[in-house]
């Protein structure tokens, strides 16, 4: 909702910005979309990777069961 504020308030002093802006934007998101994937597939590799590293540690930590 804020987002659309701010744009009605930039419509209101520079509509032709704010209609560039309107323009603009699908085509930014999809220039962008690779890299958000690219952070996703990164963040699951450093996830699995700090599992990895802390088996040891919760392994130790468990309680032990008879």
């Amino acid at each position: 909702m804020l987002t659309f504020l701010l744009w009605c308030l930039l419509f209101v002093l520079c509509w032709p910005v704010a209609l560039l802006a309107l323009v603009l934007y699908p085509f930014i998101w999809l220039m962008l979309l690779p890299f958000r994937i690219l952070g996703i597939a990164v963040h699951g590799v450093l996830a699995l990777v700090w599992a990895a590293v802390m088996l040891p540690a919760r392994l130790l930590s468990a309680p032990f069961r008879l």
